[in-house]
């Protein structure tokens, strides 16, 4: 036997002994058996695999064990500076603003807005002068922010409770006058059950997304709100529009759309009409009856938002179901403010079971917000007891309502689109032939043709000025207040509005002001509109 062949062969053996040894070693691993059965099988059934994995395997402990080291360690890029050109560079440097500087209309904007001296109310006093003024600008329609037994009954509960809810609903922040206010929004509207969300804006905007999906259908009016616009874009649906309270308009979208699905064959999916009770950019009226036969009729489910309708229309403040005599169960999804009518905050969503056990779980806001403080909860809760056992307020209202509106129909440059019964009033700048309101591009309007449903734009749309109406409206404004009534534009965001409302002030009638009250400050805006308007011509 060769030298060779006998090196060989103690090399050999030297590695079927570390083998063996190495073999012993790897089996005294707990789990190693399963390793070495799942290496034989995968081994036996894809041998490639096993090549495949085993890189993979040292790819990554060569990557936990490497350290952490830049592309280039040389340094031969690095520019070293002196302490005068650092100085310079430091001196040079001009930071971007945090956020941009106001323009000087939103400066003008900001300037004009008035500070209240302690708590708000029908008669705030203003901090600059101390005038007690006529307040038409906050949501207070039943009179309830200031009421002293509600007072009482939140002092009672931030001592029991404390302040905030500490957590979203669905963890620790729901306590029992949570789930009492739900069953008391339930039972006062006629439904099965309700769900509470923290911000009025966000309840809507979350309810829509909440059931509404890509591929499903949601037929919607033009006029909606800025928060109803938000949760249609969310829901990434498919959007159907019809003109502005028009039954006409929307019977033919739907028979549109019932014609497509049967044309194309499409399968059946969840269909909505979407639309408000009071219309919050101008104060028009649904008229329920009809959208409720529309929805049996074509088959679709009714997403109501009563955020400005719940709590002023109706005998008891139970809002368009009430005011028509239409079961509340014929609506599936009635949304509303908890803010506006009940001195509260937050919103709220009432319907089925199902419909709300859905949003526990679906409603972003519901998940993901903390739940509403336990004295607002309560508070509500006493709002809504007086309502019920008190209708007066709501007569009050209307007859509120109806002297500020003797007073402002006859004034010939304002257009008021708002229903009569609507608490909510817009007054809008009358135009004029020789007006420059107009933007020169609106000439002659073209004849009128039907509006396209996958268009939110209608065909023919109003022409305005925007910024100039908006001036001669806050100069209404700033008159009034001189005067001593309070009152506002209607502000939106500019901009984002899928359609851009007419420039307008908005009224917010309330019982908390005498009928007397009530016309004075109506005479007191009569008279400010036809003193700045008196300067255009």
């Amino acid at each position: 036997m060769s030298t060779t062949e006998a090196t060989l062969q103690h090399v050999a053996a030297f590695l079927a002994y570390a083998l063996a040894a190495a073999e012993d070693v790897f089996f005294k691993i707990p789990g190693s058996h399963v390793v070495a059965r799942y290496v034989k099988s995968s081994h036996q059934n894809d041998p490639g695999r096993s090549v495949l994995e085993l890189i993979l395997i040292i790819f990554a402990i060569r990557t936990l064990l490497q350290s952490r080291t830049r592309a280039d360690n040389s340094g031969k890029n690095f520019v070293k500076y002196t302490e005068q050109e650092i100085d310079e560079l430091v001196d040079e440097w001009t930071p971007e603003p945090l956020a941009q500087p106001l323009d000087p209309m939103e400066q003008a904007e900001l300037d004009s807005l008035p500070v209240i001296q302690g708590a708000t109310g029908p008669k705030p006093k203003l901090a600059s002068s101390g005038k007690t003024v006529l307040n038409l600008a906050s949501y207070n329609f039943a009179g309830l922010a200031g009421n002293e037994v509600i007072k009482e009954r939140a002092v009672e509960t931030l001592r029991k409770y404390g302040l905030g809810s500490c957590g979203p609903p669905g963890f620790y922040g729901t306590i029992d006058v949570h789930m009492s206010l739900e069953r008391d929004i339930a039972d006062f509207l006629g439904t099965e059950s309700s769900i509470l969300y923290s911000q009025d804006f966000a309840t809507i905007s979350s309810v829509i997304p909440a059931f509404c999906k890509r591929g499903d259908i949601i037929v919607a009016d033009r006029g909606v709100n800025f928060a109803i616009q938000k949760g249609l874009q969310i829901s990434r649906s498919t959007i159907r529009w019809y003109d502005h309270n028009d039954y006409k308009s929307l019977e033919e979208v739907l028979q549109g759309v019932e014609k497509e699905r049967k044309k194309k064959r499409l399968p059946l999916t969840r269909r909505f009409i979407i639309t408000e009770g009071i219309f919050a950019n101008d104060g028009s009226l649904l008229d329920l009856p009809k959208v409720i036969e529309l929805k049996f009729k074509y088959k679709f489910r009714l997403l109501l938002d009563e955020s400005f309708s719940f709590g002023t229309v109706g005998r008891t403040g139970r809002g368009l179901t009430e005011l028509y005599n239409v079961p509340a169960t014929d609506v599936d999804m009635i949304v509303g403010s908890v803010a506006n009518s009940l001195a509260s905050c937050g919103g709220f969503c009432a319907g089925s079971k199902v419909v709300v056990d859905h949003q526990r779980i679906n409603g972003t806001s519901f998940v993901f917000s903390a739940a509403m403080p336990a004295a607002l909860a309560v508070s509500a809760s006493e709002g809504i007891n007086i309502l019920r056992d008190a209708p007066s307020i709501m007569t009050t209202l209307q007859e509120n309502v109806r002297a500020v509106r003797a007073v402002l129909d006859r004034v010939d440059c304002v257009i008021i689109p708002s229903h009569p019964a609507s608490p909510v009033i817009h007054l809008q700048v009358k135009p004029i032939p020789t007006t420059s309101l107009a933007p020169p591009s609106a000439s002659s309007p073209p004849p009128l043709k039907k509006s396209l449903p996958n268009s939110v734009q209608p065909y023919n749309p109003q022409s305005f000025d925007i910024i100039e109406e908006e001036r001669l409206l806050q100069q209404v404004v700033d008159e009034a207040l001189a005067q001593g009534v309070l009152i506002t534009r209607a502000k939106h965001l500019r901009g984002q509005e899928l359609i851009e409302p007419r420039p307008s002030i908005r009224l917010a009638i309330t019982t908390g002001l005498s009928k007397k009250d009530c016309e004075k400050a109506a005479n007191v805006v009569k008279a400010a509109f036809i003193k700045v308007l008196s300067k255009r011509r």
